[in-house]
Parts: structure tokens; C-alpha cells; sequence
């Protein structure tokens, strides 16, 4: 099978190629490397049993003609291209919307072309404000007011899942939508906000550990490796088409407990630090104080659902952190 990835050198799409590389497929990147990066590939590249199936194309996604030769060649498409990180969408609004709604719609556009079946990843946080969980597919939306563009990325987002839902709908597009939750793993940056990674950078440097707020927001974290699988069977199953899909995982727990527990796991001698949200970010930023799924339609669909435990994440990261 040939699979196109969009933002193939990107921290996800990257564990994405690997995966089906593995499995024997041929694997066709595009990214213009605006997040992502070569090293995150490179070793698939150099490696002599993908020599001659793996094919990187960096270029951006609006390249009408590269979408359609590359849209054409494969057989199934996953759009995991986006403006990625709170601060990229603070720092560059106008360019983060256009990446996320106009990209999608290209996408669409040249898998409605050719009938190709695509997965579009989006992002819990379409949920917006809630507090209660966990957080089904079929919850409300509820969000801030248009003044704090922090909530440009969740909008954005949930147009793309309104246009491929209408692509279904009218088209007959086989669409598979994922709700992905905070996913993490090797390869990941704390470049863009990310929190783990950076919080595993501060520890083992033993620099004081900086928590935006006061630390009592609570996320659930998701191996990449589990979210990888999770896609693959989305992509696989039929009863996923034409669904949205959450994909996330299992233990909840406060930004504030996840900086001690980094701390206890690394040895370090870190401090914590609390930062006011307007002082880290500015007046454009509201944060979601509570965001956990409900996995139960994902095994429901697929059979599956991530299961590693939030110290097997953090000692992946670590590990990681430190080999670099």
C-alpha cells in the first residue's frame, strides 16, 4: 500500500511513516518543515531496508500540483499537517488559521479528485470549556469570546472536521476524524509549548520548572506509539468512516503534580515556579482547565485503546531527553 502522510517529518507523523514502513508499505512524506524536521526522519531515510520506499517531499501543502501527483500515486492519505503549539498560534495567528482551515480544504479537495480514503487529525481542544469528564464525541462546544485568539486553533480545527463531514455527507469521502489528547513521546519538542518535554528539559538541567497558572488544570497524556496504532486502525476499520473519533489516554492528573512527579523521576533538584497565564502568554490566552476522554468509542470501532501508564511516558521522554 502506498500512504501519504502530510507533516510526515513531524513529531507524530513520524512515528505514522515508521509504523508503515514497517509494515512494508511505501510511505510518501510532505512537510515544509515549519515544525517539523529532517532528523525525525533522517534515520528512516538512511536505513537500507526503506531505501527505495520512502519518498520526502519537502514543500508546503498548498502546492496545488504536488497534492495532486502525490494525492494521485497513494492509495490512502492521513493529514497530520497543522500549525502546532499554543505559542505558534498566539505568535503567528493569521498564518496558523490559514495552514489549518485553507490546508484541509485541500486535502479534501484532492481526495474527493481521486476518491481516496483520508484521515484528518484534529484536536481535544475543539472541546473548549468544559470541566466535566470525560469528554465525549458528541459533547458541546463551548468557547471564549473571539478577542482571545487562543481559541483560533480550536476553531479552525473543528471547520476542518465541519468540511470533511460535509465531504462525506455530499461526496460519499470515506473520512475518518481523530480527537487526539495531548500526545507525547520520543522526537517531541517543548519548542512550541509542549508541556512535558519542556518540564524534562528544566529538570534534568535542573532549572526551575515553570507551570503557567496555578497548576491545578489537569490533562491526560497519550504515548505517540499508541496513537500510532490507534490511526492505523481508525484507517483500517470501516465502521470509522465517516466518524469522529477520540483518541487519548487513561490517568489524569494536574500540571502542577506532573512538574513534582518529572522532578521525582529525574533526580532533579528543580524548584517550581508559577507564572501567571498573561505574563507567560498575553492577553489572548484562556486555558481549558480540564481535558480527559472518553476511549470508549475508539475500542467500541477498533478493539483498541491506549493503555500505557503515564510513568511509562515519562520514562520514554526521559530517556530520550537524555540520549540527546
Amino acid at each position: 500500500m502506498r500512504v501519504l502522510i502530510t507533516g510526515g517529518a513531524g513529531f507524530i507523523g513520524s512515528h505514522l511513516a515508521e509504523s508503515h514502513l514497517e509494515r512494508g508499505d511505501d510511505v510518501y512524506i510532505i512537510d515544509d518543515l515549519s515544525t517539523g524536521s529532517m532528523d525525525n526522519i533522517r534515520f528512516l531515510q538512511d536505513n537500507p531496508a526503506y531505501k527505495n520506499r520512502i519518498f520526502v517531499h519537502i514543500n508546503t501543502i498548498l502546492n496545488h500540483d504536488m497534492m495532486l501527483e502525490l494525492t494521485g500515486i497513494c492509495d490512502v492519505v492521513y493529514h497530520m499537517a497543522a500549525a502546532v503549539g499554543v505559542q505558534t498560534i498566539l505568535d503567528k495567528p493569521l498564518e496558523s488559521i490559514v495552514t489549518n482551515i485553507q490546508g484541509t480544504e485541500k486535502i479534501l479537495e484532492m481526495c474527493n479528485k481521486f476518491k481516496k480514503r483520508v484521515l484528518i487529525a484534529s484536536t481535544s481542544e475543539v472541546y473548549g470549556k468544559h470541566l466535566h469528564a470525560p469528554l465525549v464525541e458528541t459533547d458541546n462546544i463551548i468557547y471564549g469570546p473571539s478577542s482571545k485568539f487562543r481559541w483560533s486553533y480550536a476553531a479552525s480545527k473543528l471547520m476542518d472536521e465541519f468540511t470533511a463531514l460535509a465531504h462525506h455527507r455530499t461526496n460519499g469521502l470515506e473520512v475518518v476524524i481523530t480527537r487526539l489528547f495531548n500526545t507525547v513521546g520520543p522526537r517531541q519538542t517543548g519548542a512550541y509549548g509542549m508541556v512535558i518535554p519542556r518540564f524534562v528539559t528544566q529538570a534534568l538541567k535542573n532549572e526551575p520548572i515553570t507551570v503557567f497558572g496555578d497548576g491545578t488544570q489537569t490533562r491526560t497524556f497519550t504515548y505517540v506509539k499508541d496513537v500510532v496504532s490507534a490511526l492505523m486502525k481508525l484507517m483500517a476499520s470501516e465502521k470509522a468512516t465517516g466518524q469522529v473519533t477520540n483518541v487519548g489516554g487513561i490517568e489524569e492528573i494536574s500540571i502542577l503534580d506532573l512538574a513534582r512527579k518529572i522532578i521525582d523521576m529525574t533526580g532533579s533538584t528543580s524548584t517550581i515556579q508559577l507564572i501567571p497565564y498573561d505574563e507567560a502568554f498575553g492577553k489572548d490566552f484562556e486555558d481549558m482547565q480540564r481535558r480527559v476522554p472518553s476511549t470508549e468509542k475508539l475500542e467500541r470501532l477498533t478493539g483498541f485503546a491506549p493503555d500505557k501508564s503515564l510513568d511509562f511516558i515519562l520514562s520514554q521522554v526521559i530517556a530520550y531527553i537524555k540520549s540527546k
